[in-house]
C-alpha cells in the first residue's frame, strides 16, 4: 500500500490540529468574504453577510470538522456538484458575527493568516 505523503508526514488530517497547522491550511484553502446584497427588507436596503469560509473535496470533509471543532462554531455543509467533477465539495462556514467577533478576527489577528 503506498501513500501520496512523503516519509514520515502520516496523515495530517487524522491529527489534533494545532494552530500553526491552521494557518498554513487556511493560508492557502479559505477565505473571509464581505459580500453586500440588494434587500429591500433591510433599513438601508442592503444586507452585509461577512463570512470566513474553507472549501475541500469529499475525500477531506473530515479536516473541515477538524477546523468546526478548533474553533467551536461555524457549519460543514455540502455543495452537490452538477458538473463534471467527481466528488461533491463541501465547506466550514462561519456567518454568526458573533463567532466571527469572538472566534474568527481574534486567531486571525494574533496568527495573521
Amino acid at each position: 500500500m503506498s501513500s501520496d505523503n512523503p516519509p514520515g508526514a502520516g496523515n495530517q488530517q487524522e491529527r489534533p490540529l494545532t494552530a500553526e497547522w491552521v494557518v498554513g491550511f487556511v493560508d492557502g484553502e479559505g477565505c473571509f468574504s464581505v459580500p453586500i446584497f440588494r434587500n429591500a427588507t433591510c433599513r438601508l436596503g442592503w444586507q452585509v453577510q461577512p463570512e470566513f469560509a474553507v472549501v475541500q473535496g469529499e475525500r477531506s470533509v473530515n479536516v473541515l470538522h477538524a477546523l468546526k471543532a478548533f474553533f467551536g462554531c461555524g457549519v460543514v455543509t455540502v455543495n452537490h456538484r452538477h458538473d463534471n467533477h467527481r466528488q461533491d465539495i463541501w465547506r466550514f462556514g462561519v456567518r454568526r458575527l458573533g463567532d466571527l467577533v469572538t472566534q474568527i478576527i481574534p486567531f486571525s489577528s494574533i496568527t495573521h493568516f
